[in-house]
């Protein structure tokens, strides 16, 4: 028999002050208590994600000793409760968790009703108007936000037993209202299409525990449906039905019939579309597509035909220019001769409806867009530059002279993503350009050539080699591969630009050569092995080496750029390790947490999701900007976008954000910074492949350190993208 050393678990009742590590991964917290028993806060660690400072907080745990840390209470499980004391009372109220109330309203409420606060707020609300300051509009706000907080708990108990974090129980009450807990007991699938931030995974946790049978075909249709998501999210743009059904049997642990029969009632259900069409590798496939995407493949490759087959011309005058004395004035402009390929690219632009222009950092994209663009306008053609992101946008009016906006708002999209201009209601423009074009995903490029008029001209501008989009398709590859539509690669590197180690190493990266390292003012390496090391390598080099030697400012003006969101030097972790450098723990200033993350004025944060609702024309997943204000009383978060905006967040919005200190490679795309810090460690193997190093490194203007592994490295530079992306735009468009 063996006898259990494990203590009795035991409960401790605190107010939780303030959390000063949270795992997100994990859900591991360290966090400071205080307690009627002692004068010193307390120490607790266990899995406390979603509780907020100011809470009272009833912990089931046991006492043990750290050998580093002493005395520290390990922590089972939670709930809240509601405080008893006239200072637990005023620190809950004042924390931000009941909207209307603040710091200051707490204290005058308190200071009026004492020990009562709480009752007065539950059962005669109305009386809070006694309180100086406090009119009935404030009032009316206050009672309502309780009753709401009241109602979410109810729903966040519920939940709680299957893993459902807290943010995720306020959407789920801000989506259903009352009927919450129904719909999460009837119809548990609904939650994954109707609340953004609830996966397949999460809605099947719930239908287990609410005893929906594994073989439910509804539960079945879901996982179909989830597994071309996830695709779709991997940036496919449909599967081939066997990969599908394989796939699905995996994730739903059925037999493969009952999947293929399923697929069939989803097909005549007319949720997803069924089609042959020829494989990447030629062969034919029996391809499925979500419906979006199979609609948004079709018009794309439709439009596109469009355009280049239209007999109408908006710039006719170009078919019969004299080009020696068009090129012999550009020259008079701009001061420098165009390359014989930079030539051959204008031509093409401004006579033919669709071009594509593509090449590497150096050959001259930039210079041959201005010239493009110094001859349409010389024509008073109205012109139109776009690019997918702010970034992106504001450097192309740098480069050349000629205001650029966000292809977003340049189609002013409406709730629900609908564009104000499409086919019906065209765009004004002569000649539209696009740059970034290797970050067009299928559904955004869609919905901006629908908009392009009959007779238009349409310029895309990309590296193809770096990565592709974000989002499903890729778009710029497939054009290339299509013979009908015309392109320019640009491929001699000029003079100035070879000077450069940045350019040098991105070419030598993309043609598999490893990066020089030694003798170069602009490229450095810093060799770590270890990837715990090579974090607090990359933070020191970010936050103090480089603003030492080069005198940047290291919020501003460096950015880290690491393969992947998990692992010791991935994305999340940076964050955390740099925001305590950058942005640390200040006594008094406001901050709110959201599972593992704190958010705190100063902070530099990016969109993680298309909102549509937000600002002036929405605000898109990978829009950064930096929190200008926080306020616990309207529990509101304040953003400035790099395009100027300021964005109010809600605090049960706050998972649409993620810290931006170091962002993934993939998030970075059309981006440009004056310093790259690039951590490459062999626990990001199986993502290191030659175009993501190669987009990391043409992330920079002036910089680039590498930090880590020289065979990292190496396996970077050798492997070349396994796998092209299931897309049939290219096949469209040759029929």
């Amino acid at each position: 028999m063996t006898v259990s050393t494990r203590p009795y678990s035991t409960v401790l009742e605190a107010v939780l002050e303030r959390v000063t590590y949270a795992n997100e991964e994990t859900g591991y917290t360290v966090a400071r208590v205080s307690t009627d028993q002692s004068n010193e806060l307390l120490t607790v660690v266990g899995s406390l994600l979603g509780a907020q400072p100011g809470e009272s907080l009833r912990l089931v745990g046991r006492w043990s000793s750290h050998p580093k840390y002493g005395r520290q209470f390990e922590v089972d499980s939670y709930t809240t409760m509601l405080p008893a004391t006239i200072q637990g009372i005023q620190r809950y109220l004042g924390s931000g968790l009941i909207k209307g109330i603040g710091p200051v309203f707490a204290e005058r409420i308190v200071n009026h009703f004492g020990l009562d606060t709480l009752r007065v707020i539950e059962e005669e609300p109305e009386r809070l108007i006694e309180v100086p300051g406090l009119g009935p509009k404030r009032t009316a706000k206050i009672s309502a936000a309780w009753e709401e907080q009241k109602a979410i708990k109810e729903v966040m108990i519920f939940l709680q037993g299957v893993g459902v974090s807290t943010s995720l129980a306020v959407r789920i009450y801000k989506q259903y209202g009352d009927a919450s807990i129904s719909v999460v007991k009837n119809d548990p699938y609904r939650l994954a299409a109707d609340v953004w931030g609830i996966g397949f995974k999460t809605a099947d946790a719930i239908a287990r525990s609410v005893g929906i049978p594994p073989d439910s075909p509804e539960r079945v249709k879901a996982g179909l449906a989830y597994t071309l998501s996830e695709a779709s999210d991997s940036g496919h743009c449909y599967l081939p039905a066997e990969r599908l059904i394989t796939d699905a049997v995996k994730i739903l642990d059925v037999p493969r019939e009952l999947v293929t029969e399923c697929l069939d009632a989803l097909v005549e259900q007319e949720g997803v579309v069924r089609e042959a069409i020829p494989g990447p590798d030629g062969e034919p496939v029996d391809a499925i597509y979500l419906v979006p995407f199979h609609r948004a493949e079709q018009s794309l490759a439709n439009n596109l035909l469009r355009l280049l087959r239209d007999p109408a011309d908006r710039m006719p005058y170009f078919a019969t220019v004299d080009w020696n004395r068009a090129l012999a004035w550009l020259r008079s402009r701009t001061g420098a001769d165009l390359a014989p390929e930079q030539e051959q690219a204008v031509r093409l632009a401004l006579t033919n409806k669709v071009a594509v222009l593509t090449g590497g950092p150096g050959c001259g994209k930039s210079f041959t867009v201005r010239s493009i663009v110094e001859l349409a306008v010389a024509k008073k053609a109205k012109v139109i530059m776009v690019a997918p992101t702010g970034r992106a946008a504001k450097r192309l009016t740098e480069l050349t002279g000629h205001p650029a906006a966000t292809v977003h708002r340049l189609l002013q999209l409406r709730p629900g993503g609908e564009a104000s201009f499409d086919r019906d209601n065209p765009l004004d423009v002569d000649l539209l350009i696009v740059d970034e074009a290797s970050m067009l995903d299928l559904i955004l490029a869609n919905k901006l050539v629908k908009a392009i008029p009959s007779g238009a001209h349409l310029l895309l501008v990309g590296d193809v080699d770096q990565l592709p989009s974000v989002g499903a398709g890729e778009v710029l590859r497939d054009l290339l591969a299509a013979d009908t539509i015309p392109r320019v690669r640009l491929t001699r590197v000029f003079r100035q630009a070879a000077e450069s180690g940045v350019v040098t190493n991105a070419h030598r990266i993309n043609a598999g050569k490893p990066p020089l390292v030694q003798g170069l003012s602009d490229f450095f390496l810093f060799p770590c092995e270890d990837s715990e090391e090579a974090a607090t390598l990359t933070v020191s080099v970010a936050c103090d080496r480089i603003p030492a030697r080069f005198g940047l400012d290291p919020r501003r003006d460096v950015q880290v750029l690491t393969p992947m969101h998990r692992g010791p030097a991935g994305a999340a972790a940076l964050n955390n390790l740099l925001q305590q450098r950058l942005s640390p723990y200040r006594e008094g200033q406001p901050e709110r947490r959201v599972g593992g993350r704190v958010f705190r004025v100063g902070d530099k944060v990016t969109q993680i999701r298309n909102n549509y609702e937000k600002g002036r024309a929405g605000v898109f997943n990978g829009t950064v900007g930096v929190v200008t204000a926080l306020s616990l009383e309207n529990q509101t978060l304040t953003v400035r976008t790099d395009e100027d905006e300021l964005i109010d967040y809600d605090f049960a919005e706050l998972d649409e954000l993620a810290h931006a200190y170091a962002v993934t490679i993939h998030r970075s795309q059309g981006s440009e910074y004056p310093a790259v810090v690039i951590p490459l460690t062999t626990s990001a193997w199986s993502m290191l492949q030659r175009n993501l190093l190669y987009t990391a490194v043409t992330r920079a203007k002036k910089l680039v350190v590498l930090v880590g592994s020289r065979r990292a490295i190496a396996a970077a530079v050798r492997t070349v993208s396994a796998g092209r992306r299931y897309t049939a735009l290219s096949y469209r468009l040759s029929n």
